[in-house]
């Protein structure tokens, strides 16, 4: 595994997580959104990590074999809806209120997006943690030649 490789690795997960974070915040920002396009509440959605798949052709050397088995990196494999069930409010006067004076709130909970959140922050540092100490080995080969 070369040296740029690994700057590939950690860059692809700090993208990815950074995505995460993304849909997170969208998550929590639509919390008590109860009417979107479609009419029905907000959705909680999730991402999905793949990891890279490396071409077949990569596979036809035995160095490339060697190379390419240890893996290269993460992807998104897609960005998912959570299908649990809508929350149930009783408050009749709410303009989304049924005849009953029920209220379909979206499916998110605070709490888990947090934790959620926090994780990913986590996975995004560990991953700059990577990247910096495979920079620091890096100018380090390079005085060995001085």
């Amino acid at each position: 595994m070369g040296l740029f490789n690994s700057f590939n690795i950690s860059a692809s997960a700090l993208s990815a997580q950074r995505l995460r974070m993304d849909i997170i915040s969208q998550n929590i920002a639509n919390v008590n959104t109860t009417r979107t396009q479609d009419g029905t509440p907000y959705r909680r959605k999730t991402v999905l990590f793949q990891e890279k798949e490396v071409p077949f052709s990569h596979y036809l050397s035995r160095e490339s074999r060697e190379k390419y088995l240890s893996g290269s990196g993460v992807r998104v494999a897609g960005i998912v809806e959570d299908t649990s069930p809508f929350k149930e409010v009783y408050d009749p006067s709410h303009p989304d209120a049924d005849e009953n004076g029920i209220v379909r709130m979206p499916n998110v909970e605070i709490i888990t997006e947090m934790v959620n959140m926090i994780s990913a922050t986590r996975a995004y540092e560990a991953n700059v943690t990577a990247l910096n100490s495979s920079k620091s080995m890096a100018l380090k080969a390079l005085e060995i030649g001085r």
